[in-house]
């Protein structure tokens, strides 16, 4: 039986969202550099958090969610640009910020947990 794993799960149905929406801003929207910023640092949040899973100590685990929480914010500051710039209707900024918060917040409140 597969243990429950809300902030992989919730990290890696948004990397999917962030690639669906780098494939668009190339194809659609010609944009080249901050898409690629956005995909890096997007899909980078999953990444760390299936690091952390797999971390060796509670330095090691604490670190990679670390990782994955100031990845979340430069994936909202991203968002914001792209809004700003108009390359991204307020929808679908809306909608992918919100998610970026709310993994943000779930890794903020692990990481306080293990740094006490």
């Amino acid at each position: 039986m597969k243990k429950e794993n809300v902030l992989y799960d919730k990290s890696y149905e948004f990397s999917i969202k962030i690639i669906k929406l780098y494939k668009y801003l190339q194809k659609e929207k010609k944009e080249y550099t901050l898409s690629r910023q956005l995909l890096r640092c997007g899909t980078s949040i999953g990444a760390n958090v299936a690091e952390a899973n797999g971390a060796i100590s509670e330095d090691d685990f604490s670190a990679k969610i670390s990782i994955a929480y100031k990845e979340c914010l430069e994936t909202k500051y991203w968002l914001s640009l792209l809004k700003d710039t108009e390359y991204i209707s307020i929808d679908i900024y809306t909608k992918l910020y919100s998610s970026a918060d709310e993994i943000a917040k779930i890794s903020y409140s692990i990481l306080k947990k293990t740094r006490i």
